[in-house]
């Protein structure tokens, strides 16, 4: 299973699907910035844009390697190194910008929204829950 992460720009949420592999290969070969169908993880109407990842190891998906694989760069800047003094370089390993087989975790923005709000979509228990709430406390103050 893969985890992809969706951010909602427009609320500042995040929700977290698990995809399995059959429909996760359809993203391989994509790189960061790339825009895909939110079809493919069940959100009909929605357009999404690859921000980043990780592979099975942890490293970081990095825009500027263009390998789909692991390689140790000289970086000075986020993802995969955070300097702590102006000027500071590293030799990092890194993951490529583009989507290989080996990302668990892919990270991902809302481009364009679809009909219903995601909060509805991928999360309806939390929204009845809420309601249910939302019931009991009125119940609780008459």
């Amino acid at each position: 299973m893969v985890k992809i992460v969706i951010s909602d720009p427009s609320t500042g949420k995040a929700y977290q699907v698990e995809v399995d592999e059959t429909r996760f290969r359809k993203l391989v070969g994509l790189r960061i910035g790339d825009k895909f169908g939110g079809e493919l993880i069940g959100l009909s109407g929605y357009e999404l844009q690859i921000t980043g990842g990780t592979d099975k190891d942890g490293f970081p998906m990095r825009f500027d390697v263009m390998a789909p694989r692991r390689a140790r760069v000289l970086i000075s800047s986020p993802p995969g190194f955070r300097p702590k003094m102006e000027g500071e370089r590293r030799r990092k390993m890194v993951h490529g910008g583009t989507v290989s087989p080996t990302i668990v975790q892919l990270n991902t923005k809302v481009a364009k929204g679809g009909n219903k709000p995601l909060e509805e979509i991928l999360r309806p228990e939390a929204v009845g829950e809420e309601e249910k709430k939302s019931e009991a406390s009125e119940e609780k103050s008459s």
